[in-house]
């Protein structure tokens, strides 16, 4: 398990209560180990961050990214967040808003890639 801030605990589960429609969509396709059976929870806190998914096997972030994370503020802490969940050895995906809604089976590809490719290095054919 990674480690989180437990005063993070019911910031998640009112992100959970809350999500925005792209996330509500990605869960749909990311729900019931669609994805080569591997689970993903969302609004996970890790370290001082709410991530909006996680999957544990595959060491993997996913972030549905709105208008604010496109400021020059909003980019500067996107960048040092995932370089310091990259410490962790996690990669972060990250889609905008209007992509997900748009473009919901590109994005789905993109993690089945990423994942299929993350769990082939832990068991080789």
């Amino acid at each position: 398990m990674k480690p989180y801030n437990k005063n993070l605990k019911q910031a998640s589960r009112d992100l959970r209560n809350n999500m925005t429609d792209a996330e509500k969509l990605l869960l749909s396709r990311l729900r019931n180990k669609q994805i080569l059976g591997l689970q993903f929870y969302r609004q996970k806190p890790i370290l001082n961050f709410i991530v909006d998914f996680y999957c544990p096997v595959a060491n993997l972030v996913i972030e549905c990214d709105g208008g604010q994370h496109f400021t020059d503020e909003g980019l500067e802490a996107d960048r040092a967040r995932d370089e310091t969940l990259a410490q962790l050895g996690l990669k972060v995906l990250r889609f905008d808003n209007l992509q997900i809604l748009n473009e919901v089976d590109d994005v789905v590809e993109v993690v089945y890639q990423y994942c299929l490719k993350e769990i082939s290095k832990e068991s080789p054919l």
